[in-house]
């Protein structure tokens, strides 16, 4: 009764535990980020760092009971030496840079047409973006049928009409390869369009109009603030594009198979032919890895063409 008189009641305290509201917010977000850590670890890194093993021995499934003998560099020499490994260098940085260049000034220019608002613009981007769902399986199966002598809608009639071989698009060693990049070309085209159009559309509406209000022409403009302004997003569909056509594989596969003799054999096809035809693992992972490496430096050569280029924009 004296302690309800007095107004102190005593109320049991929560027990409080030992970690601080910043300990448990870090160890929670060490908790979402395991899952995706180990995934990392485990699908990207674990099979990147065996197939760096892999490709110092000479590894073949259908040789001496699938033994390793270690070789060194013997798998990277003859990658370098033989005609069919130079040929594929070759074959891929032909398509990669080929395909990236037209990509990217039919995207800018694409981009630069559809930059209005309006519904026509909104119209011609939902159509333009079609090739970029369909798989690239399904792309060069659909342009080898069209491109087919016997039947294709337009293989035929271009044989027909001597533009071309009798054999084909396909079949010549001087066409093959910028018919594959041609095909690059009309399917990649429009998701370079569409991120520098994201890019133009992010632009600073006033730094636009100040340049405009000061008599700027239409290729002052582009050339002394948009295309300075753009140059991140210019970064990042070179690069994107880039990574992704120097491993194609889907439409040479279903195709040409890498032929005539080689003529559109890329690093990828070459790696899998060495890797699933004749099960030589170690030359595979060599070819693979050094896939990986010219991606690598060639990003990096992209992003300090791309730092030079926004230092001397900011310069001037």
């Amino acid at each position: 009764m004296t302690s309800l008189a007095s107004g102190s009641v005593s109320i049991p305290q929560r027990r409080r535990s030992g970690l601080g509201f910043r300990d448990r917010r870090r160890f929670f977000l060490i908790a979402l980020a395991v899952p995706a850590v180990a995934y990392i670890v485990l699908i990207a890194l674990y099979p990147l760092v065996q197939g760096i093993w892999y490709s110092f021995f000479d590894y073949r499934l259908l040789k001496n009971g699938g033994r390793m003998t270690f070789i060194g560099l013997d798998n990277y020499v003859q990658l370098f030496t033989d005609n069919t490994g130079r040929r594929a260098i070759i074959n891929t940085f032909v398509f990669t840079i080929g395909a990236v260049f037209f990509e990217f000034v039919l995207g800018l220019g694409l981009a630069l047409l559809l930059w209005r608002d309006g519904r026509f613009n909104r119209i011609c981007l939902a159509f333009l973006l079609i090739p970029v769902t369909i798989t690239p399986l399904v792309v060069g199966l659909i342009f080898r049928a069209l491109l087919a002598v016997d039947y294709g809608y337009i293989g035929y009639y271009l044989a027909e009409w001597g533009i071309t071989s009798p054999r084909g698009l396909f079949a010549g060693t001087a066409t093959a390869l910028p018919t594959l990049i041609f095909i690059d070309i009309w399917e990649w085209t429009p998701l370079v369009a569409l991120i520098l159009l994201a890019g133009l559309k992010s632009l600073p509406g006033d730094i636009l109009e100040a340049a405009l209000a000061d008599g700027a022409t239409s290729w002052q403009r582009f050339k002394l603030v948009i295309l300075p302004l753009l140059l991140p997003t210019v970064f990042l569909a070179l690069v994107l594009r880039m990574m992704d056509a120097f491993r194609v594989f889907d439409s040479i596969f279903v195709t040409t198979g890498g032929g005539p003799a080689d003529a559109t054999t890329s690093l990828m096809v070459y790696g899998v032919k060495q890797g699933l035809q004749f099960f030589n693992i170690g030359y595979a992972s060599a070819i693979s890895n050094v896939t990986i490496l010219c991606i690598g430096l060639m990003a990096a050569a992209f992003t300090l063409m791309i730092r030079r280029a926004d230092v001397k924009a900011n310069e001037q």
